[in-house]
């Protein structure tokens, strides 16, 4: 049987990323995205947007790109694999579903926040992919 894990998302960050450090040393941002569904309401017949909220998570070179050109509302495109982590708490088994981005396309800068850092490189539009050095 073949199995496919691969996604494409585009929305927008719902809190700035998180950047922290692996025990040898690689980034690690995580950040929030909202990825809106559209539905029709049965009550008035309008079309709404639903948001689905996802946790995406990079590592390396990427990851520390994130965490100084992005913030919440920015608006970005993800490509990567879905990733299910499990664990346990008070004796109740937990599982979560998240995004392991392997390339991300920056948007443009939400109206009034400022750069992380000064760079050309925000709101490019430029395109990550593994053959761009960071």
């Amino acid at each position: 049987e073949m199995s496919i894990n691969s996604v494409i998302v585009s929305g927008n960050l719902g809190r700035d990323p998180e950047v922290k450090q692996t025990a040898m040393g690689t980034d690690v941002a995580t950040f929030s995205m909202c990825v809106n569904d559209r539905k029709k309401n049965q009550q008035t017949g309008e079309w709404e947007d639903v948001p689905n909220w996802v946790e995406v998570t990079f590592f390396g070179n990427r990851a520390a790109t994130i965490g100084r050109f992005l913030a919440k509302g920015s608006h970005v495109t993800v490509v990567g694999k879905l990733r299910e982590s499990k664990w346990e708490r008070d004796g109740q088994k937990r599982s979560k579903l998240s995004i392991l981005g392997s390339d991300i396309d920056f948007g443009p800068r939400p109206e009034g926040s400022q750069p992380r850092e000064s760079s050309g490189a925000y709101g490019t539009g430029a395109y990550y992919d593994e053959d761009v050095p960071f």
